[in-house]
Parts: C-alpha cells; structure tokens; sequence
C-alpha cells in the first residue's frame, strides 16, 4: 500500500515513514496540509495517517478537502494535542481510526494491519 503521513512535526513524519516502509509499504510524507493535499493530487495513496494540529492549514480542513475528492479513502489521524472536540469533528468526517501520538508506533502496525485487511 502507498502511505501519506501528513505531520508538522518533522522527526514523527519521518519515524512513522520509516517504520510504514519496514512493514512493506511505500511511504510518501508532507509537512503541511498544503504539501499533504498537493501530494494526493499528484500520487493518490491508498490510505493517510494525518496529524490534526499543524500550523497554517489543520487537519480537520485536510481531511474535508480529502472527503470533497475522496470520500472513501482510508484516514487515520495520528495526534497528541488535539481537543476532544477536533477528535469528534474527525470522527465525524469519516476517519478510520484515531491513534494518539505518544503511542502511534505501537499502534501503526494494528492499524496498518486494518487497513491491509478491509483492501482485500
């Protein structure tokens, strides 16, 4: 599977590419909503973790451009500040799981894993 990680945090996006890669995907990796959404356009992946608390555009805005042109594809939003109502706001848009940050890398795998099981 090919793997959007869209996280403001630079060291996260790349430890969870690093980690997706290890598993046997592909990892494609943006730093802003902006570079997230124009990745999408120019090499659609199969699935995106997206943090929802980044400067300029936030996830939550993310995540309604991807369900205006992908409203089926698989997003799991990885975070650790988020409030309880920008987790309920994501939930209601659609995400397919919602990992918390201090722990994403030992859920990654059950989540990739999910993902891996309803593609076939």
């Amino acid at each position: 599977m090919k793997i959007l990680i869209v996280d403001d945090e630079v060291h996260v996006a790349m430890v969870l590419a690093d980690s997706v890669r290890l598993q046997g995907h592909e990892a494609l990796v943006a730093v802003s909503g902006e570079e997230g959404l124009a990745l999408l356009a120019q090499r659609p992946p199969d699935a995106v973790f997206l943090d929802l608390v980044m400067p300029g555009m936030g996830g939550i805005e993310v995540l309604r451009r991807i369900r205006e042109v992908h409203p089926a594809l698989p997003v799991i939003v990885i975070t650790g500040h988020a409030s309880t109502a920008e987790i309920e706001e994501a939930k209601r848009l659609g995400v397919t799981d919602c990992v918390q940050k201090p722990f994403v890398l030992n859920q990654l795998s059950q989540a990739l894993g999910r993902l891996s099981a309803e593609a076939n």
